[in-house]
Parts: C-alpha cells; sequence; structure tokens
C-alpha cells in the first residue's frame, strides 16, 4: 500500500466519519490544498482477524511479491536485493531510497511540527520498541508464568493451571475498574462507550447505571483502576477477566477474602515475581528469535543517524545482561552461541535498570553507575566519571575503552544523561519509546524532549480504514439523513403544539410525523448495525484503537496530547531523511467543515 507522491499530512481524526457529505464518490484528504484519491490498488491480505493486538509480522503482511499501484506506475513493496542474493532493506539514504513516498502502514504520523535539523540527540527504549515481542509466544509465556506463580505462590486452584490464552483478545487503551471487575474502554471524554464483566457485556443500563456520573469521568485512575497502556499488560488484562468469570461462577473456589480489587492485586504480584525470578528472560535467551521479531532496518536506521552527526542513546529498565542478548539479536552481533559487544558501536550512550518513568524526574536522586560489559560489574561514577576503587588507581573500564565510542551505565537520572551528551536544551532530544506514560507523557511532559510513540497496531489499522472506507462514508451519509428527518420531525411538532391548525391540517401533519419517525427508526437501525459491523472488523469486541464510535478514543486523546509522532515501528525513521521537517496537517473545529472546502 502506497501513498500519493505528493505529501499529505494525517493526523488521527483523518478517516473520521465526522467531515462533510463528499460532494462525489472520491474520498478527499486536506492537507492545505484540495487532494483527490488517486487510483490505489492494493494487495489483499492474506487473512483477516479482527484484533488491535500487535499482528504486524504474521496475518497483515501483503502477499510476497505483490506490487502497491500509483497510478499506472508500480512501485515494489518489498526490500531490495543486493548482489549476494541477500535481501536488503531499502532506506532513505541508501541508493534506492527516498524515491517513493512509504507505504501508508509505514508512514511517521505528525500531531505538532517536529524540524529533525534540530534535534542533537535521538533515544530509544528498548522493549517493544527496538525489540518487537510476538504476542503469541512472548505473552503467552508471561501467561503461564504468572498462573503458575498465583497457583504456586498465592494459594488459587490448581485448575487455572489448565487455561489457555487468547492472545488476540485485549487491546491497549483499555482500563480496568478493579473494584467492580470491569474492563472498560471510553473516549476522550471519559463517556464508558464498551464495557464488560470478565467476559460478559455490560447493558446500556449497567453502564449508565456505573459510569453515567460525571464526577466518575474524572477519575478513572489508580488506585481503583489501572490502565491498559503497554502491550505487556494485556495477558494480565485477559487473565484478570478469566478470574472475574471464574469467581462469579464458582463462589468459595477463589482464596479467603479475595474480591475483584484483591484478585488484581494478585494477578500483578504475580507478573512481578515472573519477572524477579528471571525465567521470563531466560527462556527469551535460550531462543530470542522465538520471541522477538527481527527487523533488518534497525542497524541501517542507527548508522544513519550518526551519520548524520547526531548522537544516539538507549534508555531501557531492562538490566544489563538482558539488554546485551536482546540487542546482539537485533544488531546480528552473535557469534556461534556467544554474544559480543559490537552492537555498542551504534550508541553514544547506553542506560540500564533506568527505572522509567522516575527517571525522567530531574530532581531524582537516584545513583549513576558505570557497567563493565564483559563482567556485568557496577563502578561508581561521579556525575558520569568513573571513580577508582579503594586501593586501586585504575577506575577506567577496558573493552577497547567501551567500543571506543560507547559507554554502558546502569541507574541515573535524566541531569546525567543530559551531561553525558552535552546536550543544553531538552528540545535537541527525540526519544522514540511504545509506552504512552512511561516513555512519552513522562519525557514531554516533564522535560520538554520531543517524542515519537510506536503503536505497532497502526500498521493493520491503517489499511483496514482503506479497505473500509466506502462503509464509513455510507455511515457518514446515514448519520446526516438521521439528522434531517428528526429536523422536519421537530418542525411539524412544533405546528402541531403551537400553532393553529384545522382538524384535516392535525391529521395530515400527524400522519407526516409517524412516517418520518419510521424511517428515523430504520435509519437509526442501520446506522447502529453498519457502525457495530465497522467497529467489528478492527476487533470483535473492543473495535477500532483511535476510535469508539465518532470519537477519538481515550488512547487517541493521549497519543494526540503527548506524541509529536507516531508511527507502527521504530525502522520507519530509515524510510526519511534524518533531517526532515515533519508538519502537522491543519487542525479543524466542527464550524469549519462545511465551510472549508475538503
Amino acid at each position: 500500500m502506497r501513498i500519493p507522491k505528493r505529501p499529505v499530512s494525517f493526523c488521527l481524526s483523518l478517516f473520521s466519519p465526522e467531515f462533510p457529505r463528499p460532494l462525489d464518490s472520491r474520498i478527499s484528504f486536506y492537507s492545505g490544498f484540495h487532494y483527490k484519491t488517486p487510483n490505489f490498488s492494493f494487495a489483499k491480505p492474506k487473512q483477516i482477524h479482527s484484533t488491535g493486538v500487535n499482528q504486524l509480522h504474521t496475518s497483515y503482511m501483503m502477499d510476497k511479491g505483490q506490487k502497491a499501484v500509483l497510478g499506472d506506475k508500480r512501485l515494489s513493496s518489498e526490500p531490495m536485493e543486493s548482489s549476494d542474493g541477500v535481501q536488503e532493506p531499502c532506506i532513505w539514504s541508501s541508493p534506492e531510497g527516498g524515491k517513493d513516498e512509504a507505504e501508508l502502514g509505514k508512514q511517521i504520523f505528525c500531531n505538532r511540527s517536529l524540524n529533525m535539523r534540530n534535534i542533537i540527540a535521538v533515544g530509544f527504549d528498548m522493549d517493544y520498541t527496538l525489540a518487537q515481542y510476538k504476542p503469541e509466544t512472548f505473552e503467552k509465556l508471561a501467561y503461564e508464568g504468572t498462573i503458575e506463580k498465583l497457583v504456586s505462590n498465592l494459594g488459587y486452584p490448581e485448575e487455572l493451571l489448565g487455561w489457555t490464552f487468547n492472545w488476540k483478545y485485549m487491546v491497549r487503551g483499555l482500563v480496568v475498574d478493579k473494584k467492580r471487575g470491569n474492563i472498560l474502554k471510553m473516549d476522550r471524554h471519559k463517556y464508558v462507550k464498551v464495557a464488560y464483566h470478565g467476559f460478559r457485556e455490560l447493558t446500556k443500563e449497567e453502564k449508565v447505571g456505573s459510569y453515567g456520573n460525571t464526577l466518575i469521568r474524572d477519575a478513572f485512575d489508580e488506585p481503583d483502576y489501572a490502565l491498559i497502556d503497554t502491550l505487556f499488560s494485556l495477558a494480565e488484562a485477559y487473565l484478570f477477566a478469566q478470574l472475574v468469570d471464574f469467581m462469579d461462577n464458582n463462589p468459595g473456589r477463589v482464596p479467603a477474602k479475595v474480591d475483584y480489587a484483591r484478585m488484581y492485586k494478585d494477578v500483578r504480584s504475580a507478573v512481578d515475581m515472573c519477572h524477579r525470578d528471571g525465567t521470563l528472560k531466560q527462556m527469551v535467551a535460550k531462543d530470542p528469535i522465538k520471541y522477538i521479531n527481527e527487523d533488518k532496518s534497525i542497524v541501517p536506521l542507527l548508522k544513519m543517524l550518526r551519520d548524520s552527526r547526531r548522537a544516539t542513546f538507549l534508555v531501557t529498565n531492562s538490566l544489563w545482561d538482558y539488554t546485551n542478548i536482546v540487542m546482539n539479536f537485533l544488531c546480528e552481533s552473535r557469534t556461534l552461541d556467544a554474544c559480543n559487544f559490537d552492537w555498542l558501536q551504534y550508541f553514544d550512550v547506553v542506560i540500564t535498570g533506568s527505572a522509567k518513568p522516575g527517571f525522567f524526574h530531574e530532581e531524582s536522586n537516584a545513583n549513576l553507575f558505570e557497567v563493565e560489559p564483559e563482567s556485568g560489574k557496577l563502578i561508581n561514577t561521579d556525575n558520569g566519571t568513573p571513580m577508582a576503587q579503594v586501593g586501586n588507581t585504575s577506575p577506567s573500564i577496558t573493552l577497547k575503552k567501551q567500543i571506543e565510542c560507547c559507554r554502558v551505565f546502569q541507574g541515573g537520572t535524566v541531569r546525567h544523561l543530559h551531561k553525558l551528551l552535552s546536550i543544553e536544551s531538552s528540545s535537541q532530544v527525540l526519544y522514540v519509546g511504545d509506552h504512552i506514560y512511561g516513555d512519552i507523557l513522562r519525557s514531554k511532559k516533564i522535560l520538554g524532549w520531543r517524542t515519537m510513540l510506536v503503536v505497532p497496531e497502526l500498521e493493520t489499522e491503517v489499511k483496514l480504514l482503506w479497505e473500509l472506507r466506502d462503509s464509513r462514508k455510507a455511515l457518514q451519509l446515514m448519520r446526516s439523513d438521521r439528522d434531517h428527518i428528526e429536523d422536519q420531525i421537530h418542525r411539524l411538532r412544533w405546528s402541531l403544539d403551537f400553532e393553529d391548525l384545522n382538524a384535516d391540517q392535525k391529521q395530515e401533519k400527524s400522519a407526516l410525523v409517524e412516517d418520518l419517525e419510521l424511517q428515523r427508526n430504520q435509519v437509526r437501525i442501520k446506522h447502529q448495525q453498519t457502525q457495530r459491523e465497522c467497529h467489528q472488523n478492527f476487533h470483535k469486541v473492543w473495535g477500532q484503537l483511535m476510535k469508539t464510535g465518532y470519537q477519538n478514543s481515550r488512547f487517541a486523546h493521549q497519543v494526540e496530547r503527548f506524541a509529536c509522532l507516531y508511527t507502527s515501528q521504530v525502522s520507519n525513521l530509515s524510510l526519511y531523511s534524518p533531517n526532515k521537517y515533519y508538519r502537522p496537517g491543519e487542525d479543524f473545529m466542527p464550524h469549519e467543515f462545511n465551510i472549508l472546502p475538503m
């Protein structure tokens, strides 16, 4: 799938059904000029699953060998093949790159203007940013480990060990109501639009009864609520829903005095146990390719950034041993069965065990330790300067002077990072992460860093948006028709109530009202059915990730507020010039839609 060669800026509301009725059957995108959709032709996905979970490397890849068509020019969606027969990623800085626009699913979308010429340092998170985990294996591993801890450590029934994990069921952007045992999806105004108790959908009356109060809508935060805002959280949310159903249907089978809130706390404790005992990381270390998606564009991206004279850094909550294993896999630095440290050449500074989001608080007093890569030992530092140990006058680390350029640390704060990279202004930093709160919100709101959010689900989302464009136009027309019919009903009722009419006139207008009410009900039912079917194409339960009905979802609202840029994969940066000026599309208010040409 390709976008037009003329640049079109996209925003979260691009495909909103609230755009006015088009003048013809074509969709018009607005980015400062009138643009008519070209004759696109996309490869049909191999298999469509209605889920918002990360399936970018499985079900939604284009058929191998397929081409995307732009007018009468065919553009290959496959990477270039080198002279030795090995397929290489086509990046912007390569001879073949930069000639055509990126595929729509790999485009970088802009919320706030960002001139890359002003960026002197680009930083990355690792887990679910540089390293994209496979949910069908990695999240299943986490799920099974959590159940084992619930049974063996927290006294839950052994029959839980026979449960299975549906990795496609949960999506990001949901909220767990710990006290009621509900899982919610809400819009940007915090109105609950979809709600389930366990796996039972709540009725409209139940939703209004629990969440219809405007004072409640202002909350939805800890300690009574939990946010499912990372891909790491999907397995625990699914397990919590299973436990809610189990407790409702099997009273007395869970440990004594356990309610919904305590049950969620137990799930969180079990998840933490799995991470603390190292079981998950040991399994990943044994067979990384089973749990992590390969991305051959990571190294070319890092090389391009460094060639453009920008500093690069890594800030991750993972500790050094695990970080080294994952980065070796991503950068293809493994030699036989052993890891080496070649990947460090792509970074100026690596900070492990950063304890984000606390890392972003400048007032934090966390100590910074330098890591000796070969042994993993920690060396005391004074703001990054190694300190000699008692009886030792040589505090420096060997390993070829840390690969000549990169230094590895653990802990510390953003103050240390700025000093190590000689950063004078926070606005000179672009940080790329996947966690809307741990990575993006804190770094943006507290520091003023520029931010890019990785949203793997986006690649699937925009492809489905294109495929469903006719359905969304039909919804737009039905909504307009319904408004027009209701306006006629209101006019006739006003006439019946307040105008001096004779008996025949009243009978005639009353009959018209009945006919119009019948039409309105038919349009309303058809509209609701079509809208539900449209959303179910994205996910059978939760619908479109970025929408709830006609409103942006709560997740989309957070993306819009805190991410300067957002995209489906970190390697999409390699498809653009490192000096690109990213510009957003124009914002529109409702009063502008029917006035300005679209």
